[in-house]
This record gives C-alpha cells, sequence and structure tokens, in this order.
C-alpha cells in the first residue's frame, strides 16, 4: 500500500509519496515558481482556490510518475495546508469569489470587535482564542461589504476543506480546522455558537465535521477523474501546517515543541490543558491528536519578522555575494553579542508577540570605526534566535512545559550559530528532524488507515539529522547578550 499527502501552501503545492512503513518514496513540488497573491487593496490578500486544485492535478500526474508506481497502489490521502483562509462555495458547487488568505489584515477591526463585545473572559473559556483576524472574522467581512455574494454561500471552508471538497465532492471540515477559523467551543466540544450568533452567521453554513484520523470522505468518480487518484479511496487525514508540521516531528503531547524558522517563525507546543491568559501574543488550537477526553491544545507563537530579516541582510548588505551557510561562517568569527551591535528583527509588519504592534526592524550601537557586515550578520541572527527565545518564554509563562524543541532541517535551522544559541539559551535540546509537510501527511494518512498505530514507529533516530545541546560554557556571555537585547526591546514596546 502506498499514501500521498499534499501540502497547499500558498507559494506552491507539494506532494509526497510513501510506503506502509512511512518510508518515502516519491517528493514533488509544484508549480516552481511562486503561485502570485493579489492585493487588491492595501492589507487585502487574495488567491484563487481553483489554481490550488489544477496546480495538484498537475503535481499528482508529476509525482506519481516520479514514483514509478501503479496509481492503484495508492490507498488513502492526506492534507496540509495554509491555515485561516476563507474559501466560499455557491449551491452550484462552485467557488464564488477568490479566497481571503491567512496574511489577509482587512478583518482585524471585525475581529477586534467580537471580542470587546463577547467578552475577554467567554472568549478565552470557550474559543481559547480572541476572535483576531482569522477565518470567522473574514466570513463575517463578507457578509457586511458583499452581502450578494453572501447570499449565495452553500458552504464556506478553509483552504485543506476545499481540496478535500474537490476530491470528494462531499463538504467537510475538521475540530482543528474549526478551532483555527475561531468556530470551535471547547467548553462544550461542538461548534461556537456564541460565535455564529455574534457574527450573524447561519450554521447550515459549517461543512460536516469528521474526525481528524479517520475515513473523512473518499475520492469521487469525478474527483478521479480530474486528479489522476484512484476512485474510492479515503481522505484519512487534514490539518493546517502548523499542527501537521507538528506532527511531521513527531510533537504530540505534552513537553513537546516544534519550531519553523522560513520567512516567517513560528513555536509550537503542545499542553493538556485548554486554559490561557494570553488573549493576543498567544493562539491556541486543537491539535490533531485533540479530543473531549484526551486534551491537545496545540499552543502557537508567530514572529512574522524571521527568515525575512536575515535575507534582507543578505539581499542588501552582503548583496548576495555569499550563501547562506558561508554567512554562518563569517558571523560566527565574530564574539557572542556582535561587539554590542543588536538588531530587532520586526520588520514585516505588527506582531502579536508584541501585542500587536508593528515597531520595524532597528540596528543599534553600529560603530562604524569598529564593525563590520560580518558583524551585522552576527547580530541579525542572534536578533532572530533571541525573538525565538522571548516568544518560548511567553509560551512558557502561558503554561507550555519545556521540552526537546523540532525543528525541520531547513531555512534558519541550517544556521549552527542560530540553533546553538537558542538551545543555550533555553537549556534544552534542539533536533533537527529530516520531514516535510507532505510526507507528513501522507504518513498520517497511513496512520489514519492503521497501518501503525503512532508517529513513534516511522520517525525513527535516521531521521534525526542532527543535535544541539545547550553550551554551559557560553552560557553567560549569551545571557548577558539576550538580557541587553531584551532591555532594548521592552524599552521600545513600553513607550
Amino acid at each position: 500500500m502506498k499514501f500521498i499527502g499534499y501540502d497547499v501552501g500558498s507559494s506552491s503545492i507539494k506532494a509526497s509519496i510513501v510506503d506502509s512503513q512511512g518510508k518515502l518514496i516519491a517528493h514533488a513540488k509544484y508549480p516552481e515558481h511562486e503561485m502570485p497573491i493579489h492585493s487588491p487593496k492595501v492589507g487585502w490578500a487574495e488567491q484563487n482556490p481553483e489554481e490550488w486544485w489544477q496546480n495538484l492535478r498537475i503535481l499528482t500526474q508529476k509525482v506519481i510518475a516520479e514514483s514509478k508506481i501503479n496509481k492503484n497502489e495508492i490507498q488513502g490521502i492526506g492534507i496540509s495546508y495554509q491555515m485561516h483562509g476563507l474559501v466560499l462555495i455557491g449551491k452550484d458547487k462552485k467557488v464564488l469569489r477568490p479566497s481571503i488568505i491567512w496574511c489577509d489584515s482587512r478583518a482585524v477591526q471585525i475581529g477586534n470587535q467580537a471580542f470587546d463585545e463577547i467578552g475577554e473572559e467567554k472568549c478565552m473559556n470557550e474559543l481559547l482564542n480572541s476572535p483576531g483576524n482569522f477565518t470567522a472574522a473574514k466570513l463575517k467581512w463578507v457578509k457586511e461589504n458583499e452581502p450578494e455574494i453572501y447570499e449565495k454561500i452553500w458552504k464556506f471552508m478553509l483552504p485543506g476543506d476545499f481540496i478535500a471538497f474537490k476530491l470528494s465532492e462531499e463538504p467537510t471540515t475538521s475540530i482543528t480546522g474549526l478551532s483555527e477559523a475561531i468556530l470551535w467551543d471547547f467548553e462544550k466540544n461542538q461548534v461556537s455558537e456564541t460565535m455564529l450568533s455574534h457574527l450573524d452567521i447561519d450554521q447550515s453554513l459549517v461543512s460536516h465535521v469528521v474526525e481528524n484520523f479517520s475515513e473523512q470522505c473518499y475520492v469521487s468518480r469525478q474527483g478521479a477523474e480530474e486528479s489522476g487518484l484512484p476512485e474510492g479511496i479515503p481522505i484519512y487525514y487534514r490539518a493546517g501546517d502548523q499542527p501537521n508540521n507538528a506532527f511531521s516531528l513527531n510533537v504530540m503531547n505534552p513537553a513537546e515543541i516544534a519550531a519553523t524558522g522560513g520567512t516567517s517563525g513560528v513555536v509550537y507546543g503542545v499542553t493538556n490543558h485548554s486554559s490561557s491568559q494570553e488573549s493576543v501574543r498567544v493562539n491556541n488550537f486543537a491539535h490533531i491528536n485533540h479530543t473531549k477526553e484526551q486534551v491537545r491544545i496545540g499552543k502557537m507563537l508567530c514572529l512574522n519578522g524571521a527568515g525575512i530579516q536575515y535575507s534582507w541582510l543578505r539581499h542588501q548588505v552582503d548583496q548576495k555575494r555569499h550563501s547562506y551557510h558561508e554567512l554562518n561562517d563569517l558571523a560566527s568569527k565574530v564574539p557572542i553579542g556582535s561587539d554590542g551591535i543588536i538588531v530587532l528583527p520586526f520588520g514585516n509588519g505588527a506582531e502579536r508577540v508584541l501585542n500587536n504592534k508593528d515597531i520595524g526592524s532597528s540596528i543599534f550601537n553600529l560603530n562604524f570605526n569598529r564593525h563590520t557586515s560580518d558583524h551585522l550578520f552576527r547580530a541579525g541572527l542572534e536578533g532572530i534566535a533571541y525573538s525565538f527565545v522571548y516568544g518560548t518564554e511567553i509560551l512558557m509563562s502561558d503554561g507550555l512545559q519545556k521540552g526537546v524543541i523540532k525543528a525541520g532541517g531547513d531555512n534558519l535551522f541550517r544556521s549552527s550559530l542560530f540553533t546553538q544559541s537558542i538551545a543555550t539559551l533555553l537549556d534544552t535540546e534542539i533536533r533537527i528532524i529530516d520531514s516535510t509537510g507532505s510526507t507528513g501527511a501522507a504518513r498520517a494518512a497511513a496512520m489514519g488507515a492503521g497501518a501503525f498505530e503512532s508517529q513513534n514507529e516511522i520517525l525513527t533516530e535516521k531521521d534525526i539529522l542532527k543535535s544541539y545541546y545547550p553550551d554551559t560554557h557560553y552560557y553567560d556571555q549569551y545571557k548577558e547578550s539576550y538580557e541587553y537585547w531584551k532591555s532594548k526591546l521592552l524599552q521600545i514596546i513600553n513607550n
């Protein structure tokens, strides 16, 4: 038996095929260029869901060809997707308008108003979040600003729900998905009547709720003809990209933490309690293995300014003369603390971790007679690493237990300087794992099919590329540098 997993991102679609033991057989992505994000107005971000589907169709043929297997060997599907997007399907089963995707900010005020009117205590007890700029608020925006479209809605969907719908022709969603839409009531374990009532959204627009690991729906004849997959095979799994990334790294239980360091950064840890005191800086979603009987909440903290800061330094200061690996080597020649230079890497818009303040990126203490570009490269890496430490401290103050941090072997975590800084300051091991979102989704499908009982059976020692441990010899130097960095940050955000 083989299983296929998809990772539906905003830049491309990725696919992986694994066998019943979870071994990767083939991996591919499409398109090679980034899919366009349209911005009709400042702060808006939209994509055409049908473009995701057309690219997925092409990609499916590509990855099956590269795997050299018979397509009929594929016995199940897993789907990972960009979180928080809104897809609207009309009564004719067609897309009504472009998807309002994760980085669109048009519904911020709607979410803020709902938070004020419903009340912080009720929101945090029932939803574990402020309504924010998430899917529910985006749906309300359509109701208020595009009533002629709203009246035609049959179902609203998240991006992963839409892909499952195109494959099966059945409208389904998940508890995890509804929690990221801020439409799940954790107290009553049902779709949130509070949010639907407050936003004046008809519950009939909500798709049928399925378990994360289950036979959620089946590939229809039309879905098979369009995708090239076998008719009748189940979709066993779906989850947003961050919960799925956590699964891919075997982060399933309390005191397990996942991290990503791409353009933006994410720290995602699992707890066993449905409570939070952080209504803005931290998001709390049902993790993929959450049930009423076994509480598993994913606590997520985002850092918009992460890899984009280092990319800016490479492009604008280094003029792309060196690779990222070479920049790490140059930065490593500079002492811890970068001889006094501080970089605050917050130049990618308002940061939830800073209570939605937009403070911009800043460079402090630059001395033209002393500092070189190498100092800037180290200060940049340290500034991003320190923001991860700062964010993790916030998560821990909100109930996240300290544990091993697991990260994929790409982007910022390729930098030994960056990763070692975090491991030392947090006094914890960081494991770099060889895994991707689509491979994780394929393995999750295999698990949903009963090919194995847990992720522990397929994530083995060979998947661990490297481990970083706290360097006690340099702890005091890192601590002094970090505290100085944090004092500068707090000085700015508190003024």
